[in-house]
Protein backbone atom coordinates (compact mmCIF):
# COMPACT_ATOMS: atom_id res chain seq x y z
CA UNK A 1 0.00 0.00 0.00
CA UNK A 2 0.99 3.77 -0.27
CA UNK A 3 0.60 7.06 0.94
CA UNK A 4 1.26 10.04 -1.01
CA UNK A 5 2.81 12.89 1.42
CA UNK A 6 2.26 16.78 0.55
CA UNK A 7 6.07 18.17 0.57
CA UNK A 8 5.62 21.72 -0.22
CA UNK A 9 4.02 23.97 -2.46
CA UNK A 10 6.15 23.56 -5.55
CA UNK A 11 7.06 27.04 -6.08
CA UNK A 12 8.92 26.89 -2.44
CA UNK A 13 11.55 24.55 -4.11
CA UNK A 14 14.29 26.78 -6.05
CA UNK A 15 15.08 25.48 -9.07
CA UNK A 16 18.44 23.32 -8.97
CA UNK A 17 17.19 23.21 -5.08
CA UNK A 18 16.06 20.49 -2.85
CA UNK A 19 13.83 19.85 0.22
CA UNK A 20 14.33 16.76 2.57
CA UNK A 21 11.21 14.96 4.22
CA UNK A 22 12.60 12.59 7.21
CA UNK A 23 10.35 9.72 7.79
CA UNK A 24 10.91 7.24 10.86
CA UNK A 25 12.92 5.23 8.56
CA UNK A 26 14.60 7.18 5.90
CA UNK A 27 15.79 10.98 4.88
CA UNK A 28 14.49 12.16 1.29
CA UNK A 29 15.92 14.32 -0.83
CA UNK A 30 13.47 16.03 -3.53
CA UNK A 31 14.86 18.00 -6.06
CA UNK A 32 13.52 20.36 -8.67
CA UNK A 33 15.34 20.50 -12.21
CA UNK A 34 16.33 23.39 -14.06
CA UNK A 35 12.81 22.25 -16.47
CA UNK A 36 10.76 22.16 -13.59
CA UNK A 37 10.72 18.41 -13.10
CA UNK A 38 10.73 16.88 -9.48
CA UNK A 39 12.60 13.56 -8.38
CA UNK A 40 13.07 12.16 -5.01
CA UNK A 41 15.82 9.63 -4.11
CA UNK A 42 17.63 8.61 -0.45
CA UNK A 43 19.36 11.34 1.01
CA UNK A 44 22.38 9.07 1.69
CA UNK A 45 25.06 9.01 -0.99
CA UNK A 46 25.87 5.13 -1.76
CA UNK A 47 29.71 6.18 -1.56
CA UNK A 48 29.66 7.40 2.18
CA UNK A 49 26.20 8.57 3.22
CA UNK A 50 27.07 12.57 2.37
CA UNK A 51 23.80 14.65 2.31
CA UNK A 52 22.84 14.59 -1.76
CA UNK A 53 20.23 17.34 -0.74
CA UNK A 54 23.17 19.80 -0.11
CA UNK A 55 25.19 19.10 -3.19
CA UNK A 56 24.99 20.81 -6.63
CA UNK A 57 22.00 19.99 -9.10
CA UNK A 58 23.29 20.00 -13.22
CA UNK A 59 21.38 18.28 -15.95
CA UNK A 60 19.38 15.22 -14.11
CA UNK A 61 22.30 14.64 -11.84
CA UNK A 62 23.37 15.74 -8.29
CA UNK A 63 27.16 16.27 -7.52
CA UNK A 64 27.38 14.43 -4.01
CA UNK A 65 29.11 17.76 -1.22
CA UNK A 66 31.52 15.09 0.15
CA UNK A 67 33.32 13.64 -2.37
CA UNK A 68 31.79 14.71 -5.87
CA UNK A 69 30.09 11.13 -6.81
CA UNK A 70 27.36 12.15 -9.70
CA UNK A 71 24.14 10.39 -8.46
CA UNK A 72 21.37 10.26 -11.60
CA UNK A 73 18.08 11.91 -9.86
CA UNK A 74 16.28 9.34 -12.62
CA UNK A 75 16.93 6.49 -11.17
CA UNK A 76 20.05 6.96 -8.40
CA UNK A 77 22.40 4.74 -10.36
CA UNK A 78 26.35 6.36 -9.37
CA UNK A 79 27.88 7.75 -12.91
CA UNK A 80 30.48 5.60 -13.71
CA UNK A 81 33.23 4.37 -13.08
CA UNK A 82 31.43 4.38 -9.31
CA UNK A 83 29.14 1.99 -8.84
CA UNK A 84 26.11 2.42 -6.13
CA UNK A 85 22.81 3.33 -6.35
CA UNK A 86 20.15 5.33 -3.79
CA UNK A 87 16.87 4.63 -3.79
CA UNK A 88 14.42 6.80 -5.75
CA UNK A 89 10.68 7.79 -4.74
CA UNK A 90 7.73 8.71 -7.35
CA UNK A 91 6.58 11.97 -7.21
CA UNK A 92 3.64 14.06 -8.80
CA UNK A 93 2.29 18.33 -8.83
CA UNK A 94 -0.83 18.57 -8.39
CA UNK A 95 -3.02 21.83 -7.22
CA UNK A 96 0.53 23.62 -7.49
CA UNK A 97 2.02 21.04 -4.52
CA UNK A 98 4.67 18.27 -4.52
CA UNK A 99 4.07 14.97 -3.22
CA UNK A 100 5.96 12.20 -2.36
CA UNK A 101 4.73 8.59 -2.77
CA UNK A 102 5.69 6.60 0.42
CA UNK A 103 5.13 2.48 0.98
CA UNK A 104 3.65 1.37 3.90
Amino acid sequence: MSNWVKVAPFEDIPKLGARVVRTKDVEIGVFRLEDDRIFAINNACPHKGGPLSEGIVYGDKIACPLHSWKISLVDGKAEEPDEGAAACFNTKVEDGFVYLELKD
